[in-house]
């Protein structure tokens, strides 16, 4: 008798268990090094969620991604650990950029960044002026060729690591593993 109570007792203190993955902090990282024509006046200027100097989204050059997002967004949420995942593969190899949107204030978007162990640059779009250049709706993928030119936008959330890595191939020929 005492081994299947053991057995039961067990089983439901174990199915009380949390499997709730802790995610690193993340880091507010500087826009200095983005890729970009400084000629460039293209497009809506957005400024670097750390301060530093911001950009015209026409005047970034890949090959590089750029995700739309907002704190306040659920499905930029749910696709932020495929992009963090990815990120710790294609490092080195593609620019990640994002780009926090229709944010009340900027503090929103940096408590994001640490809470969400987002560790690569981001821009703010204090006026919503990007609209005019990403569209309205979060979140949205963008996959930019080394001259600047659109290759591809991706609507709605990255479902998968795989996706991502599979589009980044198509439409930049970067191959990650």
């Amino acid at each position: 008798m005492r081994k299947p109570l053991l057995l039961i007792a067990t089983l439901l203190l174990s199915s009380c268990s949390t499997s709730t993955p802790v995610v690193s902090a993340g880091e507010v990282i500087s826009c200095k090094e983005i890729s970009r024509d400084v000629a460039s006046t293209q497009g809506a200027y957005v400024e670097c969620l750390d301060g530093s100097e911001g950009v015209n989204v026409g005047a970034l050059r890949g090959p590089m991604i750029i995700n739309v997002w907002g704190s306040w967004c659920a499905p930029c949420l749910d696709e932020i650990p495929e992009f963090r995942s990815f990120y710790a593969k294609a490092q080195g190899k593609i620019a990640l950029i994002g780009v926090d949107v229709e944010e009340a204030n900027p503090e929103d978007g940096r408590a994001f960044v640490i809470a969400q162990g987002i560790t690569w640059p981001n821009f703010y779009d204090r006026e919503n002026k990007s609209r005019g250049y990403f569209g309205m709706g979060v979140p949205v993928t963008w996959f930019i060729g080394e001259d600047g030119k659109v290759l591809y936008k991706k609507i709605g959330v990255i479902s998968s690591e795989a996706e991502l890595i599979d589009l980044t191939h198509k439409y930049l020929g970067v191959h990650i593993s």
